[in-house]
């Protein structure tokens, strides 16, 4: 298991926290790298926590650690470190059961929504949110079920362009933040989608 220190752990946290609240980062593209400096980690009166967390972790469960607390949130961009320093671990958790169970989680998510619903109407946006935006927010299917569907339709380009509020904005920029993230093999999904829509 391969630890990093903390604060390289610190630099995964601000190269994270950039990735899902600016446009303009990719910490794919950028590789993660962050402007914090050894000497405004050490002024921080947080550092013990990244210290700890630096022991207790590998490097990618401290990536999963940090990517499981920003989409869990509402808006990545109000949430601070005292929040994740508090309720990190239990996001954590929940999130790695729902990765782990993905399969079942979209199963059980999309077969309420497309046995009730025509595909068409489900992603109809011309009255306004779409059904499968008022799914996820009333918590109804989860984000990483939001991402699959995107991966199937192509949905989020046209709502884009036709829906002009932030609710919809936020919602969009984390998906987009978030799917890398997800190893998805969408030809799976779509079967699974399939099998629900026309009862094979």
């Amino acid at each position: 298991m391969f630890k990093v220190g903390p604060f390289d752990t610190y630099k995964t946290y601000l190269s994270l926290k950039n990735h899902f609240t600016r446009k303009s980062y990719d910490y794919h593209k950028y590789c993660g790298k962050s402007r914090a400096t050894v000497q405004s980690f050490y002024k921080r009166k947080d550092r013990f926590w990244f210290e700890k967390l630096s022991r207790q972790k590998s490097d990618q469960e401290i990536l999963d650690f940090f990517i499981a607390n920003f989409v869990s949130c509402t808006d990545p961009q109000s949430l601070w470190i005292g929040e994740i320093i508090r309720n990190g671990e239990t996001n954590y958790k929940e999130w790695q059961r729902k990765v782990q169970s993905l399969s079942y989680v979209f199963k059980e998510e999309s077969t309420t929504l497309f046995t009730e619903n025509k595909v068409n109407d489900i992603f109809d946006c011309s009255k306004g949110h779409p059904l499968v935006l008022k799914s996820f927010l009333s918590g109804k299917i989860s984000l990483e079920t939001l991402v699959i569907y995107d991966r199937i339709f192509l949905f989020g380009n046209d709502f884009d362009k036709k829906l002009s509020d932030p609710v919809w904005e936020t919602v969009s920029l984390k998906m987009k933040k978030y799917s890398p993230f997800l190893n998805i093999d969408v030809f799976r999904f779509k079967k699974t989608l399939k099998e629900i829509v026309v009862g094979e």
